[in-house]
């Protein structure tokens, strides 16, 4: 997937935000990807299982399908050699041309099934990777006891003597099965990834793609497995010993006259309830603020990545410095997300938004409204400044 001169620049200026989180209207936090121009949030991430061992072809197998893993300085032909596989026919499949040279630890996915993996190709078991928690034995046990008694009862024979046990065969690997996604025209690792809902970091780990994550047309891609977390045991209740508890008050004497009761001090006035700090109508710093109205939430670093500022319904939004529009793009909810670029490193990010005004790559001013506000409870915008991969505190610029 080669890429024009003017868009590849556009995707290396916006590769400083890739890491951009910004807060929904319920204040969860996702990762938003710049590479495609602000894509969509990701899921909220989720733990995955570590990729199979290999055999020493580099061969993991499963059910319904098998794959290899490229060693150093693999192409394909080394690679179809080395299983006894047609060259031609595994670079087809896999979208790629035979003398392509393969990363470590790349997945190709095979065209055909090869000789299982054993402890004669160096595995650990022998045959695919089975689904875990299912023991044969067992299964056949529970059939046996199931099984419709004969009127006659059992019927037992004698056997002749037994043989010398034979060696235990190798168990089989137990895993779970991934699912296999072949990439299609204008994908890329993070829309893959959202669509699975896993971290976009393991989706390359499991299949050895490069730093910048870059994916082909018609790539087989191994989706990571979600590892089950353990079962969480609550800890019962501490039991106090018998005897503990709260002390028992001293009665009083009868030789001695009580105590002057003690004197309440008043009740001091309660405190007025916090409605939020009104923003400025002027700001004297670098940036004006997007709307006049009360800060009802304010900048906390990993908590809170800007300033939510509620205004009356349908107010005007306004860019809070002079820039150019970087991206639009919409949040899971489908609410609008306005990314506006003020100099190499420094962005404003404008979200929970309506009626957009603006469009990406066009200019603006300072104070030039881009968007509204919307209604109800939702009537804030969510402000952030974003300086290279770190979102900072609003407050210093606006002021």
């Amino acid at each position: 997937m080669t890429l024009s001169t003017p868009r590849r620049a556009l995707r290396l200026s916006l590769v400083t935000v890739s890491a951009l989180a910004l807060l929904s209207a319920c204040g969860q936090q996702f990762d938003y990807d710049l590479r495609d121009g602000l894509s969509a949030p990701t899921t909220p991430q989720v733990v995955t299982a570590d990729r199979p061992n290999p055999d020493d072809r580099g061969v993991i197998s499963y059910p319904n399908y098998q794959v290899a893993l490229a060693e150093n300085g693999d192409t394909i032909n080394s690679m179809a050699t080395r299983l006894g596989l047609a060259p031609s026919e595994l670079a087809r499949f896999n979208g790629i041309e035979p003398d392509t040279p393969l990363r470590r630890g790349e997945v190709i996915a095979l065209p055909k099934r090869v000789t299982e993996p054993s402890p004669a190709t160096g595995a650990i078991g022998s045959g695919p990777i089975q689904p875990g928690g299912v023991d044969i034995g067992t299964l056949a046990g529970g059939a046996i006891e199931r099984a419709p008694s004969t009127s006659g009862g059992v019927q037992t024979a004698a056997l002749p003597p037994a043989a010398a046990a034979p060696a235990a065969a190798p168990r089989p690997q137990t895993g779970e099965e991934p699912v296999r996604h072949k990439v299609e025209r204008g994908e890329t690792a993070y829309t893959i990834a959202r669509l699975y809902g896993v971290p976009v970091k393991s989706l390359a780990e499991w299949n050895g793609l490069g730093p910048d994550f870059s994916i082909r047309e018609g790539q087989y891609l191994l989706i990571p497995v979600a590892q089950q977390a353990a079962p969480v045991v609550a800890a019962a209740p501490a039991v106090p010993p018998p005897g503990a508890g709260s002390p028992t008050p001293t009665p009083p004497s009868a030789a001695k006259p009580l105590p002057e009761p003690e004197k309440v001090a008043p009740v001091a006035a309660a405190p007025a309830v916090d409605v939020g700090k009104p923003t400025e109508t002027t700001s004297g710093g670098r940036m004006a603020f997007p709307v006049t109205g009360s800060i009802i939430r304010e900048y906390s670093k990993g908590t809170n990545e800007g300033i939510n500022i509620k205004a009356a319904d349908g107010a005007a939004v306004g860019a809070a410095d002079a820039g150019t529009v970087a991206a639009i793009t919409k949040s899971a909810d489908g609410i609008p997300i306005i990314v506006i670029r003020h100099d190499p490193e420094l962005l404003t990010v404008y979200a929970n938004v309506t009626d957009v005004a603006v469009e990406k790559g066009s200019t603006v001013a300072k104070g030039q409204q881009i968007a509204k506000l919307r209604s109800g409870n939702d009537a804030y915008v969510h402000f952030e400044v974003r300086k290279g991969f770190d979102s900072v505190d609003p407050m210093p610029y606006l002021r």
